[in-house]
């Protein structure tokens, strides 16, 4: 496993670590605490060291099973969290510092830890990021032993760029693939700068660039494949990285036709990975073969500058109309 530091902190995090958005199952499916179970020590046994959770993933339960695996485990794992999301109505007045304290005892609750390595505001509505009281607040609660770190967890780079003014944010999520390409330009630069470590979520557009999807793959109606394609429960970024579903499938088939005799989901992950400005990417896992697949990524060679620029070119011809500006 290789590992890289992050931002500001003195973590040494594995380059390829596991976000638990579906780690109890399917999206849309009840949380198996079995087979979450599974998967995260069969991460640990390969390497992985962060782990990536929110107290919304599954109404607290992802963040139960990623406490119980760190208390039966001797290894260090890094634990980030995130936390506003369950607000309601989520906007901008909800934030308050009494809210995400609770939020905050909440997830150690859940979890069953003392401190949390690592707390993200939760994809807060773009006001939240001009209070400074709210920062301020995660200042008390590392006096306090309850967390290590403050991150940000973002929809757009302007709230990155924002959140980069506050000395004490140390760590960026945001979504990076091959389909949302425009943070590797004035984003990256700021958090070289800064010293702020970036958290690439989202690596396979909601697994469009596996290469395994058609226009007559079908989304249980649980899954927000299914129900968010517009936006109808939160940012349609989130879904397919906010690609119009149909224009995605022809541009992952030209990424096939680029590399034909490649597993695509270990070129979209080499992509991501090839910016030293990433500290880790985080892509899910129901299943064991997932994760396993995921990790083989270390395995292949460095994409060349002519794939690197064919990709490019992909991007330009079919998606960056679409996202690149709005996000």
């Amino acid at each position: 496993m290789n590992f890289r530091t992050l931002g500001k902190t003195d973590f040494k995090i594995s380059e390829i670590s596991l976000g638990t958005w579906q780690v109890g199952g399917k999206w849309g499916d009840a949380f198996d605490h079995q087979n979450a179970d599974k998967i995260l020590n069969v991460a640990v046994d390969q390497g992985i060291n962060f782990i990536d959770t929110a107290d919304v993933y599954s109404d607290g339960e992802s963040e139960k099973a990623v406490g119980k695996l760190v208390k039966s485990r001797s290894e260090r794992i890094y634990v980030a969290t995130k936390c506003g999301r369950r607000l309601n109505p989520h906007v901008n007045e909800s934030y308050t510092t009494k809210a995400l304290r609770n939020c905050v005892e909440d997830s150690l609750k859940n979890m069953g830890l003392e401190t949390l390595d690592l707390i993200q505001l939760h994809c807060p509505p773009t006001e939240v990021y001009y209070r400074p009281e709210i920062f301020e607040l995660f200042d008390r609660l590392k006096d306090e032993g309850k967390i290590r770190h403050l991150g940000v967890s973002i929809e757009k780079v302007e709230e990155g760029i924002k959140a980069m003014e506050y000395p004490n944010v140390c760590s960026i999520q945001l979504i990076y693939n091959i389909f949302r390409q425009r943070p590797n330009e004035l984003l990256f630069e700021l958090a070289k700068k800064n010293n702020v470590g970036l958290i690439a979520r989202v690596p396979l557009a909601s697994g469009l660039l596996t290469g395994k999807f058609s226009k007559n793959t079908a989304f249980s109606k649980d899954d927000h494949r299914n129900f968010n394609r517009d936006g109808a429960a939160f940012d349609k970024g989130e879904t397919f990285a906010g690609v119009d579903y149909d224009k995605g499938l022809n541009a992952v088939e030209e990424l096939k036709k680029l590399f034909p005799n490649a597993d695509l989901p270990l070129i979209a992950l080499k992509w991501i990975l090839k910016s030293p400005e990433i500290s880790c990417v985080i892509p899910g896992a129901s299943k064991i073969e997932q994760l396993k697949s995921n990790l083989k990524t270390q395995e292949i060679a460095d994409l060349s500058p002519a794939e690197m620029n064919a990709i490019e070119t992909i991007y330009n011809k079919y998606i960056k109309a679409d996202v690149h500006q709005r996000w």
